[in-house]
């Protein structure tokens, strides 16, 4: 038995298969993942809706100090401050409205993992705007004045997707 198999619950030359595999096939993997995403994204946003919505219930998650009309007093909210219902934002734009989005044009043929980019790119753009109405976390707060660690992330999102639609557009046959 060689020393690499000796901690694996699977014979010697099962795992070296399987990982040989693995290795090998990772491409068509990503793929076959970017061909059945056109089925399986457009329904994610509803996901986010309901967890958004949850987290307004318990109170989580919430926006920053406000003095708008629609502000609401969160009852973890240890400072007692009107504050933007942030989740209620984020269950309609990342939900509903990306939902509408994507739903509306399911149907029509694009190139595969458009949907994906789509997706990333359009989660990133709207997140990116809610981030100024949600409340940071408070062991990392902001960067460069203004900015968020989800509002950088955010544009990592936005230049993934964007990779994704260029790359599979190029791709198509």
């Amino acid at each position: 038995m060689s020393k690499g198999c000796t901690k694996s619950p699977l014979p010697c030359s099962t795992f070296n298969c399987l990982k040989y595999i693995l290795q090998k096939t990772w491409l068509v993997v990503l793929l076959f993942c970017l061909e059945t995403a056109m089925f399986v994204v457009p329904s994610i946003p509803l996901g986010y809706t309901f967890g958004r919505i949850g987290n307004f219930i318990n109170g989580e998650l919430f926006g920053r100090v406000t003095s708008s009309k629609w502000g609401m007093y969160f009852p973890g909210d240890m400072t007692n401050q009107l504050r933007h219902p942030s989740q209620l934002y984020e269950a309609f734009f990342e939900g509903i409205f990306l939902f509408i989005i994507l739903w509306s044009i399911r149907k029509k043929r694009f190139f595969d993992g458009f949907f994906l980019g789509l997706y990333i790119i359009g989660y990133g753009t709207v997140r990116f705007f809610i981030e100024y109405v949600r409340e940071p976390d408070s062991h990392i707060g902001f960067f460069f004045g203004s900015v968020t660690l989800g509002q950088i992330l955010c544009l990592c999102m936005i230049l993934a997707g964007s990779g994704i639609l260029f790359y599979r557009k190029g791709k198509k046959a």
